[in-house]
């Protein structure tokens, strides 16, 4: 492997989470190349909004150099076409006294961007390897979004950045019960459904 090829591998990427939606009710819908680049770029420039609004300006989508090479025509044209086919939403805002054009993502889309466990570990940890990886997806299954989120808050916070310690916060989570500190004792530590049974069940996810 060349030193640009492991340079490119070690580079921190970022994930933009879609909904199944968006495949299988927007896609379907689009028309052409332009429509397909407009629609994924306002999308990615929502969804990586760390906070509102959920929508992004026309002026915001004509300064990025991707979508200002195709044109203002060609722009305009591909924005009314998902505007049309319903994949994007248009309204008119006011901002500091100049109303702009806005879109936003359909209904099914337009949620804000969920805790991506893979992300707080780049950003907290540092590379993953391929057999944590595999620990994360099973993490993501078994535990709630803002678990996750809270588990390598609290791992920070005392300096303790290793997955094998926001592991152990998680499961101690789970079986004593995450604020009450309520002990299981009856969860067997080889019994599968040790993370699903108990007072906070309901919030593990199979």
């Amino acid at each position: 492997m060349s030193d640009r090829q492991l340079s490119s591998s070690q580079s921190k990427t970022d994930f933009i989470p879609l909904p199944d939606s968006f495949f299988t009710q927007a896609v379907p819908k689009i028309q052409d190349l332009a429509e397909l680049k407009v629609v994924l770029y306002v999308s990615y420039l929502i969804l990586r909004k760390p906070e509102r609004p959920y929508f992004v300006t026309y002026k915001e989508l004509l300064s990025h150099e991707l979508l200002a090479t195709m044109g203002e025509e060609t722009l305009r044209q591909a924005l009314d076409s998902a505007v049309e086919h319903g994949t994007l939403l248009h309204s008119t805002v006011n901002i500091d006294g100049v109303l702009e054009d806005a879109y936003s993502l359909t209904v099914e889309s337009r949620q804000p961007p969920a805790v991506n466990i893979f992300s707080l570990y780049e950003q907290n940890i540092g590379m993953i390897t391929p057999m944590i990886a595999e620990e994360l997806k099973e993490a993501e299954k078994l535990y709630p979004p803002q678990w996750i989120e809270e588990a390598f808050k609290e791992a920070v916070a005392l300096n303790k950045r290793s997955w094998r310690y926001i592991a152990r916060i998680l499961e101690r989570w789970a079986s004593e019960g995450k604020d009450s500190g309520e002990y299981k004792r009856n969860i067997k530590k080889d019994d599968p459904d040790k993370y699903i049974k108990g007072k906070y069940g309901h919030l593990v996810k199979r």
